[in-house]
């Protein structure tokens, strides 16, 4: 094997592994819920049982008596996950619903069928879990839970989940409710429903749908073999567009992906490495996009080739903030604060609000749910925005809103968002060099990143320009962020935090002079951090 490449992954193995694999470790919700993989024990049968039950116990706790929305992508143990959680619920007389003939089920459909339910049921709240690692490689399993306000789960419930989990993992089945998977599917409890209509049906509600097909835009689409792969031939018959879907494959090895930059199989539609498939591709049509398995985050692919998401952001908060007339101006955009400092500009440059916070989109939720932040991102491409008349779509990434959205702005510019970063957003704005380099932690970085406060740093300057401001805590809602940000004097900045997954260090660096300046950032930032 070719140094750098990574065996195609044996699923019969993985997935009997889920089953009889020994524990190892303990269930942790890092940002978007608990990951692992069954290789090593941290993604077992027991697992998701534990949690399953503990998201029941939390229901009854707080109330929660109408459905359970449960879905799951296309991750080899994403259906074995499925599962275990259907007859933990089931065994507990939760009322759940699942998409008909256990189809696939993207993370923002998920979040949109709780708050159309409880757009409509005040006194029946319903929630939701979905089964996916997102992007990870096709051995990860994953497990997200979705309170009623159709977001990730606050800081407060997951951990609430989490402490509960454990204790029964270390009790190995005490306290936990169960019936088989074929009582569990024909249970008076468990529905099966149309999940793609109600959505396809409503998007016209948050895109611009008749301009798309008016332009006769040729649109090409990448579903990377992820859970949305059978929405997009009723987007296109029920709009009129112009879509060619390049890849209809799901296969629990992904063996159709292209390797990303280790060597790895990995379904980031960040990753120009992994659209490969599709970027080279580009000149066929005239914008084209990929999503990751549970289509929560966006790649957006134009002719000259794959958008930094950075710049898609900062492009889409332009368009929006311009075209959507229903909007208030009082509303915010939101945006994590390890994000493209160009979206500051422009928002500013607008007239208009920050709202920053720390990673993690559950930030987000209260915002969008009572309509006063508009659009919210990630630097890892996952956003949402409110519908056309200003009221809520959903409360978690949506990669569908995103991809249309930028069909809609070559529709009505005349510009793909590539060239208007290039050539309207970088001219008035200033052209950053943004890049997240990942590193090993130790224990004592980890301890020190996490009880870091501004006075914890006894420099003025870095890379040759003064500190302008150090924080621990997110402007926007002064939650801490688990590590630091510094920015300096020419608007570039650096921030260090621990993964909340991973035994790595995320590290993110921002310079207005270039990839020079960036280097220099980076040469002397983390001796600033762990050497003061």
């Amino acid at each position: 094997m070719e140094k750098g490449t990574t065996k195609r992954a044996d699923i019969s193995k993985i997935v009997s592994d889920y089953y009889s694999k020994s524990i190892e470790g303990h269930i942790s919700f890092g940002t978007s819920g608990h990951r692992g993989t069954s290789r090593n024990g941290t993604f077992n049968d027991i697992h998701i049982a534990s949690i399953s039950q503990a998201v029941c116990d939390h229901r009854k706790a707080n109330r929660v008596i109408g459905p359970l929305f449960l879905g799951y992508d296309t991750h080899a143990l994403s259906k074995p996950a499925f599962k275990t959680a259907l007859e933990v619920f089931a065994a507990n007389d939760v009322e759940v619903v699942i998409h008909q003939n256990s189809e696939f089920t993207p993370t923002p459909v998920i979040s949109f069928m709780i708050l159309e339910h409880n757009r409509h049921h005040q006194n029946r709240q319903a929630d939701g879990v979905i089964l996916t690692p997102s992007h990870n490689p096709p051995e990860y399993g994953g497990f997200k839970y979705n309170p009623p306000d159709g977001g990730p789960a606050d800081v407060q419930i997951t951990d609430m989940i989490q402490k509960k989990a454990n204790h029964l993992l270390r009790a190995k089945n005490p306290g936990i409710k169960r019936i088989s998977y074929e009582k569990a599917l024909k249970s008076n409890d468990t529905y099966e429903k149309d999940l793609i209509a109600p959505f396809v049906d409503s998007l016209h509600k948050v895109v611009d749908t008749d301009i798309i097909r008016d332009a006769k835009i040729k649109i090409g689409i990448d579903p990377m073999g992820g859970a949305g792969v059978h929405f997009w031939e009723p987007i296109a018959d029920k709009y009129g567009f112009d879509i060619n879907v390049i890849n209809t494959q799901t296969d629990y090895t992904f063996s159709f992906m292209p390797k990303d930059h280790d060597g790895k199989i990995r379904m980031d539609c960040s990753s120009p490495h992994a659209m490969a498939n599709l970027v080279k591709l580009a000149q066929n049509f005239d914008i084209a996009w990929g999503n990751d398995p549970d289509f929560d985050r966006h790649g957006i692919v134009c002719p000259s080739g794959l958008m930094n998401p950075n710049h898609y952001l900062s492009v889409a908060i332009w368009y929006l903030l311009q075209n959507r007339s229903l909007w208030k101006t009082n509303l915010r955009v939101g945006k994590t604060l390890v994000s493209s400092s160009m979206i500051d500009k422009i928002v500013n440059g607008m007239g208009r609000k920050l709202f920053e916070t720390p990673v993690g989109f559950k930030w987000f939720v209260k915002g969008l749910l009572n309509g006063t932040v508009a659009f919210c991102g990630e630097e890892s491409a996952g956003a949402t925005f409110l519908k056309k008349d200003g009221t809520t779509w959903t409360t978690d990434k949506d990669g569908f809103s995103l991809t249309l959205l930028a069909a809609e702005i070559l529709a009505k510019t005349g510009m793909t968002p590539a060239e208007i970063y290039d050539d309207l957003l970088i001219p008035h704005y200033g052209s950053p060099y943004y890049k997240r380099v990942d590193g090993p932690i130790t224990d004592t970085q980890k301890s020190r990143l996490l009880n870091m406060t501004p006075e914890s740093i006894k420099a003025n300057s870095l890379a040759g320009l003064s500190i302008n401001n150090i924080c621990t805590h997110a402007a926007g809602n002064s939650a801490p962020i688990g590590g630091v940000k510094v920015s300096l004097s020419d608007e570039s900045w650096f921030a260090i935090r621990p993964s909340g997954t991973e035994p790595k260090m995320k590290f993110y660096i921002e310079s207005f002079g270039g990839e020079e300046r960036w280097q220099k950032i980076h040469d002397e930032a983390l001796n600033l951090i762990f050497k003061t």
